[in-house]
């Protein structure tokens, strides 16, 4: 029925639109209404989305000292039924009872499995922090490491929790949960716990207020039921300012996509709109995910001046309220770096409490000392806010672009400052009771509990194109130097830190013949390769491993893609690949593209991925910020051997930060899909 529903509407939009062109002299009238379907290996369906787009030009002529005046608007809507079709998945049945590794009890003889937020020493459920019967037996140990007198405590049996102890989870129930990063290998290591997976309005655990915390109609239909009102893709209103000689002024003022740069897939200098990964990954055109945002923008276009050929300069002033990137929410088909399940799961352990594996005290010279899972109580560690900018003055964002040709060359030169568009954690400023010891909230260094901030960015960059005639090629070079990006980093007590970074893009696209294969059209041919190189990287070598920024410090990603057309154009197939080269990570996707009319048009899409899901990186489990209660063995030298002081000794997991070193693709590993849409234009 809501299929149905969906179907009627968009009929009678489209019907709207022919009548509306039909008599209407000055509005022109575009669109197309599409049915997309993904099928995914081992999942099943993973979206089945209508869509229907209207796309609107009003010209309007002189207006005052204007010319040229026209209004463009764009508008969008659609239903995915992958939350009803593939409801195990996706939708109100999705997840089940989570389970994590507790590496500790098989030296005790049980199984090593335990269920997220069970009570008990045992196959039951995790270790209490604040555990007194547990820390006796722990105690001799830690006090032959520390020498303090850790062993000797007395109390109730249980998880202390303020002052209170607590033995069960009534809020937190094991049901309609995964473990986090189970979909890329079964019970992951590190910093695991079980993470709801239902839509906000079946199951609230874990959703971040105004960030990701979308019921099922919100996730079916993002456009009709977003609260920004993005059913209205685009609407703005063009207008030209003329001035003596070549010299005029473009004025651009709406919702609108402002693009800078020159180069395909990777974000160098085009980042002034964020882009909604949760449709489709990083597979979707840009031009389909960037989110259109309310801005000014004029250009003044002064013509051949001097040793230039054209010369133009740009003002970009983004006055809508900050809005960062969707990365996708937990439970949903899209999750770029699985970031959205880390989020949620966090969100649910510091508001609820929770199990995390192989969490508590390590010792490698008795194993059976440690690596149990570990129960949390609330409000210990997780995510406890996110501040989203509101929006005021110094919450706006302005860009500033000179850009002209010399000859075969075009240029331009960028200055941005904006808001980061992706998530910084910040832990250090959130204050906790000792699980341990009850009192006072405070704060402590290196504990997992964050804020999360979206600090400000400044951004320098540049931009070439040349085209070759002796060799029929064309060359593109992007580069750019941001300040103020923050990174996880766990050798600092916050767990995060500033860098400054450079990113470029170089590429080239040619044309050329394989008469074999087509004697009339030549093929496209268009590599790149992307780069990105953190001028602040620290990683250091401690106990059991290297700790640090989990970043690269230099990555590199190569892309290739080669297009071909035949039917006069219509039946267009292409082959992009791109590799990571330091994850290791690799995706091949081959397509098919057929304009069976004028109006209809097929494309038949594979998306295979292989590699790069199998980095580890420290996870803090050994971080000791409640010190001695949590000490181990030593971490670095200059955190000392007292057992009092944090800092990490680098034993690693793939959870939390192994992500970063996997990147999108290889975080995608387990996604292959074949896809097929089916477009109607009018």
């Amino acid at each position: 029925m809501k299929r149905l529903a969906f179907g009627l509407t968009v009929a009678g939009i489209a019907s709207a639109a022919v009548v509306e062109s039909a008599f209407s002299r000055n509005v022109e009238w575009s669109g197309f209404g599409e049915e997309v379907v993904h099928h995914r290996k081992d999942i099943g369906i993973s979206k089945a989305r209508s869509g229907l787009q209207l796309e609107g030009l009003k010209f309007i002529g002189d207006v005052g000292p204007f010319s040229n005046v026209s209004v463009n608007g764009i508008m969008r809507i659609s239903y995915d039924a992958v939350y009803d079709l593939n409801d195990d998945e996706y939708g109100d049945k999705a997840g089940g009872a989570a389970f994590l590794n507790s590496y500790g009890l098989a030296n005790i003889g049980a199984p090593t499995l335990v269920p997220v937020n069970g009570s008990g020493l045992g196959p039951a459920g995790g270790l209490g922090v604040g555990n007194f019967a547990a820390i006796n037996i722990l105690g001799p140990r830690v006090e032959e490491i520390t020498g303090a007198p850790v062993g000797t405590f007395s109390g109730p049996t249980g998880m202390l929790a303020g002052n209170t102890f607590v033995d069960s989870y009534p809020d937190n129930p094991n049901v309609g949960m995964i473990t986090l990063g189970d979909h890329l290998r079964n019970h992951a290591d590190g910093v695991a716990f079980g993470v709801p997976v239902r839509p906000c309005d079946t199951d609230s655990r874990g959703c971040i207020n105004d960030y990701m915390d979308a019921d099922k109609k919100e996730l079916a239909s993002p456009e009709i039921f977003s609260d920004r009102a993005d059913w209205l893709r685009e609407l703005y209103v063009d207008a030209t300012l003329l001035g003596s000689g070549d010299n005029e002024i473009n004025f651009r003022l709406g919702k609108q996509q402002v693009i800078w740069g020159r180069t395909d897939l990777f974000r160098v200098l085009d980042v002034i709109n964020p882009v909604d990964y949760s449709r489709n990954n990083i597979y979707d055109e840009l031009e389909d995910i960037r989110i259109p945002m309310w801005m000014l923008k004029a250009d003044f276009r002064f013509g051949a001046t001097g040793s230039f050929d054209d010369l133009n300069m740009q003002v970009v002033w983004n006055f809508d309220k900050f809005r960062p990137n969707n990365l996708g929410q937990c439970g949903t088909p899209n999750v770029i770096l699985d970031a959205g399940c880390f989020f949620r799961g966090m969100k649910n352990l510091w508001d609820n409490g929770g199990t995390v594996a192989n969490f508590a005290p390590f010792d490698p010279a008795d194993p059976s000392l440690g690596l149990l899972a570990t129960n949390f109580g609330p409000q210990t560690i997780g995510i406890r806010n996110v501040d989203l900018p509101s929006w005021k003055l110094s919450n706006t964002q302005l860009g500033f672009k000179v850009e002209g040709v010399s000859g075969d060359f075009g240029w331009s030169v960028n200055a941005l400052t904006y808001r980061s568009q992706l998530p910084s954690l910040r832990a250090g400023g959130v204050e906790v009771v000792n699980p341990f010891t009850g009192g006072e909230a405070q704060t402590y260094d290196h504990l997992i509990a964050f804020d999360v901030a979206f600090p400000r960015i400044n951004l320098i960059g540049a931009s070439v194109d040349y085209y070759s005639q002796a060799i029929d090629t064309v060359f593109r070079v992007e580069i750019a130097g941001t300040q103020g990006e923050e990174f996880a980093n766990t050798l600092r007590p916050e767990l995060y830190s500033e860098s400054d970074a450079v990113r470029f893009v170089i590429g080239a696209d040619k044309n050329f013949f394989i008469r074999s294969l087509n004697k009339d059209r030549a093929f496209l041919i268009s590599g790149q390769i992307f780069g990105q190189h953190l001028l602040d990287h620290e990683l250091e070598q401690a106990t059991l491993g290297k700790v640090g920024m989990p970043d690269w410090e230099k990555n590199h990603i190569a892309t290739l893609l080669i297009k071909g057309w035949w039917m006069n154009d219509r039946l267009s197939p292409q082959v992009i690949m791109a590799h990571d080269f330091r994850a290791g990570a690799t995706v091949v996707s081959p397509s098919v593209d057929w304009l069976i009319s004028d109006n209809w048009q097929l494309v038949l899409t594979a998306n295979y991925k292989t590699g790069g899901s199998d980095h580890k990186f420290d996870d803090c489990r050994l971080c000791n910020p409640f010190g001695p209660f949590t000490t181990s063995i030593p971490a670095l030298p200059e955190h000392g051997t007292d057992g009092l002081t944090s800092g990490s000794a680098g034993l690693t997991g793939f959870e939390p930060l192994g992500r970063f070193r996997s990147g999108p693709l290889g975080m995608a590993e387990k996604e292959d899909e074949i896809q097929i849409a089916i477009r109607y234009r009018f």
